[in-house]
């Protein structure tokens, strides 16, 4: 797979990450151990280095999961993981903490749970609101010149919260959701800013939490405990609504020869984000990391356009309390 640069800092990643939230429990039952471990490495074998966790997975057995099946291959992979919630060690949430003091210690905590001495790019998964993010930063930039991390990130941030954190410390990546279901960055001024700043972007959920796989056709095909169950857009309702949304983007992806989702990711990687999808089966991994070739061409992109506009999208991506963390 091909590399690209992140951002203007000099970390060099894969056109395609993985995203390893979903072997931890989020969308169902964890995954199998054995099979999460094969994953992992089928990754690495396929060109993918860039492999996204958090504290907050788990919370913690995620990035062990990481250390137990790629602690052998630490030198081919860049590890990024975030913080943000003030957990305890026993994995009790408190509340978001940006503190300099608190990154502290969730950086060494992080180090020992991935079983590394340095993590290539550390992000705070959302912004704290009682902490001016240039507090943040500060603490994020003594991590870097204490050799704890290498870059640095952050998550669901506003172009405000963007231009104050870059002018403490360099930004190399902002992680947010973007999809063909999810293309709010486009039009909020979020993504200009990130271009003009020579910003990455890594986005999560670039198919619409699977949504735009077409494996979704009624609220039945999700687990009882699967978390899109509590998401707006996963709603018997919304999921009804945005079939034919879905069924445009599987006519698409015939025409090219290709699946829906590979053009879902084709579409975010034409849009000038990493997208990281995860899964949980091999069959799926291999697919995903095709759609890393695939240059869709002015025509599709402009069909793609047309046939899931942002206000034909039924469904919020999160619920109101959830949105209130995003884009600080």
């Amino acid at each position: 797979m091909k590399k690209i640069e992140l951002g203007g800092q000099g970390l060099t990643v894969s056109a395609q990450g993985f995203g390893a939230m979903g072997m931890s429990g989020a969308y169902g039952a964890s995954g199998d151990e054995k099979e999460s471990v094969a994953i992992l490495n089928q990754a690495v074998d396929l060109g993918i280095n860039l492999f996204d966790t958090a504290e907050s997975y788990g919370p913690f057995e995620n990035e062990r999961l990481i250390a137990r099946a790629l602690g052998h291959r630490r030198d081919e992979i860049v590890l990024a993981t975030k913080f943000g919630l003030d957990f305890s060690d026993d994995g009790r949430p408190g509340p978001l903490d940006g503190r300099p003091e608190h990154i502290r210690r969730a950086v060494e905590r992080s180090l020992r749970h991935l079983d590394t001495d340095v993590i290539d790019l550390y992000y705070m998964h959302r912004l704290d609101p009682h902490t001016p993010v240039e507090e943040t930063m500060a603490g994020m930039a003594e991590l870097v010149a204490a050799g704890k991390i290498r870059y640095v990130g952050l998550s669901e941030v506003s172009a405000e919260t963007i231009r104050r954190a870059h002018q403490v410390h360099p930004l190399t990546a902002i992680q947010s959701e973007m999809s063909l279901f999810s293309r709010d960055l486009l039009d909020n001024g979020i993504k200009d800013t990130l271009d003009e700043l020579g910003i990455g972007l890594v986005a999560y959920s670039p198919m619409g939490r699977g949504f735009l796989s077409g494996a979704i056709r009624s609220v039945d095909d999700i687990a009882p405990d699967d978390e899109r169950r509590s998401l707006p857009r996963f709603s018997a309702e919304n999921i009804a609504a945005n079939l034919s949304l879905v069924d445009d983007v599987r006519t698409i992806a015939e025409a090219r020869g290709a699946t829906p989702a590979q053009i879902a990711l084709a579409w975010v990687a034409a849009r000038g984000a990493v997208p990281i999808p995860g899964t949980k089966r091999r069959a799926f991994l291999a697919e995903n990391a095709e759609a890393a070739e695939i240059v869709l061409t002015a025509d599709e992109l402009a069909s793609l356009e047309r046939a899931v506009a942002t206000e034909s999208v039924s469904g919020a991506r999160y619920t109101a309390q959830q949105l209130a963390s995003t884009n600080r």
